[in-house]
C-alpha cells in the first residue's frame, strides 16, 4: 500500500508507468503494435516532442509559458533551406544560423518579458502571430525542399539502427536535466518559479534568467524545427503548429506544475511517449480529431487529479 502512494505521489514515474501499461497493453491486442520497429517509430516521433518541450519545461519550471514554439519550429524549417549556403558541403553553416535566428526569438520573448514587463503569454503568443505573418509573405504559401547533407543525415541516419533524432533528444534529455538539478542555474529557475519575490530578494537576477530561459526555449525549438525538416525533407507553413499544445501537454503529463517551480524534466520525457502513443492509438481505431483532443485533455486532468499536485501547493 505505502508502495502504491509513493507511486502516486511520483508524478513522472507514474507516467512512465502509464507508458508501459499502455504499450503492453497495445501489444497483447493490437497486431504489430510491439514490434521493434513500430516502437522505434514512436520514439522517433516523440523526440520531436520532447526535443521542443525541453524549453518548454524550463520555462514553465520558472512560471512562465511560451506560445511562440511551434512558430520557431516553422521557422526554423522555412529559412534553413533558404539560408543554407551552397559553397558548404557540409550544410553546418546553415544549421548555426537558423540556430542563432531560434535563439534570438527567445532571447526577444525574454526582453519583451524581462525589460518590458509584457505577461510571457501575451508576449509569446504576439511573437507567433508576428512570425507566421512573416513566414506567410516569405514562402508564400509554398513547400520548401532541404538539400542541406547535416540535415537529411539528422533525419535519416540510424546509427547502430537507432534513428538519429533519437540520440540527439538523449544528449538534450541529459543535457536538460543536469541543468536543472545539478548547476546553480537550475536551482534558481526553480527558486524563482517557486517564489519570485523571495529570490529576486535573495539575488537572483530576474531580468538575466528570463533572458536565459526563453534563449534556451527558442534554441530547444530550432533544434526541434531542423529535426522535423531532417525526418519530412521539406518545410512548410504550419509544420510547427501542432507541437505547441503537445509541448505543454508533455510538460503537465510529465508532473511539472504550471505554476512553476516544482517539476522535472524526467516527467516530461514520458508525458512526450505517452502523446505520441495516444495518437497512434486514436489513427489505429479510426477516430476523428475530436475524439482525439478529447483524450488528450482526460488524460491530462486524470494526472492532475491523481497527482493532486496543485491541491497540495
Amino acid at each position: 500500500m505505502k508502495a502504491v502512494k509513493s507511486v502516486f505521489r511520483n508524478p513522472p514515474l507514474l507516467t512512465f508507468l502509464l507508458v508501459a501499461l499502455v504499450w503492453l497493453v497495445a501489444s497483447l491486442t493490437l497486431r504489430g503494435f510491439g514490434a521493434y520497429g513500430h516502437l522505434r517509430y514512436l520514439l522517433e516521433l516523440a523526440a520531436v516532442i520532447g526535443i521542443v518541450a525541453a524549453g518548454q519545461t524550463l520555462v514553465i519550471l520558472m512560471g512562465g509559458i511560451d506560445l511562440s514554439v511551434g512558430a520557431v519550429i516553422t521557422v526554423t524549417a522555412i529559412l534553413l533551406p533558404l539560408i543554407s549556403p551552397a559553397s558548404d558541403p557540409t550544410g553546418l553553416v546553415g544549421i548555426v544560423l537558423v540556430l542563432a535566428i531560434a535563439t534570438g526569438i527567445g532571447l526577444l520573448n525574454g526582453a519583451g518579458a524581462a525589460y518590458l514587463r509584457v505577461p510571457p503569454i501575451i508576449m509569446t503568443l504576439a511573437m507567433a502571430t508576428f512570425l507566421q505573418g512573416l513566414l506567410v509573405i516569405v514562402a508564400g504559401g509554398s513547400a520548401v525542399t532541404v538539400s542541406n547533407p547535416a540535415v537529411i543525415l539528422l533525419g535519416q541516419a540510424r546509427p547502430l539502427g537507432v534513428p538519429a533524432g533519437i540520440i540527439l533528444w538523449i544528449v538534450v534529455s541529459i543535457a536538460v536535466l543536469l541543468i536543472i538539478h545539478r548547476t546553480p542555474l537550475g536551482a534558481r529557475f526553480l527558486a524563482l518559479g517557486a517564489n519570485p519575490l523571495a529570490a529576486r530578494l535573495s539575488g537572483v537576477s530576474v531580468a538575466r534568467n528570463t533572458l536565459l530561459l526563453y534563449a534556451l526555449s527558442g534554441f530547444f525549438a530550432g533544434l526541434a524545427g531542423i529535426l522535423v525538416l531532417g525526418m519530412n525533407r521539406q518545410g512548410y507553413v504550419g509544420i510547427g503548429d501542432p507541437y505547441l499544445l503537445m509541448s505543454i501537454a508533455a510538460v503537465v503529463l510529465g508532473g511539472t506544475s504550471i505554476l512553476g517551480g516544482r517539476g522535472t524534466y524526467a516527467g516530461t520525457i514520458p508525458g512526450a511517449i505517452l502523446l505520441v502513443t495516444t495518437t497512434a492509438l486514436i489513427t489505429v481505431v479510426n477516430a476523428s480529431p475530436g475524439w482525439r483532443s478529447i483524450m488528450f485533455g482526460s488524460l491530462i486532468l486524470a494526472l492532475l487529479l491523481i497527482s493532486g499536485r496543485e491541491a497540495r501547493r
